[in-house]
């Protein structure tokens, strides 16, 4: 068997150490005698297994028990809506920071059940830098504010934590989550999709002060409702078990890497190689996005000549490098530099794209 090196955006690449123990437990998890993905979530072993996976994500990030750990389905999509459902009523406003696609696309969610003011957008800018701090128009009486700390298909950043008053701060952190260490306190509610940094796609990790627990006020089902998955211990229903369970081994498996200081100093290496790469090519190759938001997760290049696209993309999955055509929507290449991909796949990337300069130039 050969493994590529895999730059997707999502699903993206998982730690191989992690495939390798779930491959040895899938028939036989923990002594049951079957796979996770066959056990009672109402059983004894699944349950030490979601309390250990919910502590493990608490060490890491120093969550407190302020918050709490909701470990749901839907994807983070589902919640565009779901939040303004939990924390806003009825009339009231929320503020959105837009910086690309993602949160446009919240936005657009959102407007059935809240009152949406864009505080802030760089739409005009084609979202080739981030929306100026000074400019941000936001509402004090906000039910909140929502953005976007990681655009995966824009390619850009924030690379501080805005300050945004007493107005609970709402995170989609879908392609950043454990990329380094990060001030929880700071945020009301943090969300990620599973399949970026976490494990496979269909689950969502969500982290939210308590308080906030107690806002929603609206009629709605149970199962939109955040404090009854807090009750239940996100069990209102069955839940993604493999997810769950896959999620649990990557936390350990960033434990046992030495935590998100040593993650951090990781990616931050990883992005400044192909940023290297990229800048120093006289042309050959360009990333369009502002320096001071460049992404350290999903990194944009273009060719000098985009009729060489096809070839380079033809070219670099022959040589083990999957998943690097960028988005429809922008074109070019995209190569995302999530935690488990490793150093030696970005220099073999950088590698590539030096020789295919010096045999297509």
């Amino acid at each position: 068997m050969s493994r590529v090196w895999n730059f997707s955006a999502g699903p993206a690449a998982l730690p191989q150490a992690v495939l390798e123990r779930a491959q040895r437990e899938m028939l036989d998890w923990n002594g049951s005698g079957a796979s996770v993905m066959e056990q009672s979530h109402r059983g004894k072993r699944f349950i030490e297994m979601a309390a250990r996976t919910e502590a493990d994500l608490r060490s890491l990030l120093t969550v407190s028990a302020d918050y709490a750990v909701l470990f749901l389905q839907g994807g983070a999509t589902q919640q565009f809506a779901q939040i303004p459902m939990n924390l806003a009523g009825d009339g009231d406003s929320a503020d959105y920071i837009v910086s690309g696609h993602w949160s446009a696309k919240a936005v657009a969610e959102a407007a059935p059940y809240v009152q949406v003011n864009t505080a802030a957008s760089s739409q005009k800018d084609d979202f080739l830098k981030l929306p100026p701090r000074d400019g941000w128009q936001l509402d004090p009486r906000a039910a909140y504010v929502h953005y976007t700390p990681n655009e995966t298909i824009h390619g850009v950043e924030f690379h501080d934590i805005p300050d945004v008053g007493t107005v609970p701060l709402v995170a989609d952190m879908s392609s950043n989550i454990l990329s380094e260490p990060l001030d929880v306190s700071r945020f009301g509610l943090i969300y990620a999709g599973a399949q970026k940094n976490i494990g496979p796609s269909g689950l969502v990790v969500m982290i939210i002060r308590r308080d906030l627990l107690q806002r929603a006020g609206r009629p709605m089902a149970k199962i939109f409702r955040y404090a009854e998955q807090a009750a239940n211990d996100s069990m209102l229903n069955t839940p993604n078990t493999w997810g769950w369970y896959v999620a649990g081994l990557t936390f350990q498996w960033l434990h046992a890497q030495g935590g998100l200081t040593v993650m951090a100093e990781r990616n931050r290496a990883k992005a400044a190689l192909l940023y290297q790469a990229i800048d120093g090519s006289d042309g050959y190759y360009s990333n369009p996005i502002e320096l001071s938001a460049r992404s350290r997760m999903n990194v944009r290049f273009t060719l000098h000549d985009s009729a060489l696209d096809a070839a380079f993309l033809a070219e670099s999955e022959a040589a083990g490098l999957m998943a690097l055509k960028g988005h429809k929507a922008l074109g070019g290449m995209r190569a995302s530099l999530y935690n488990a991909v490793p150093l030696e796949a970005v220099q073999a990337l950088t590698a590539f794209m030096q020789d295919f300069a010096r045999r297509h130039g």
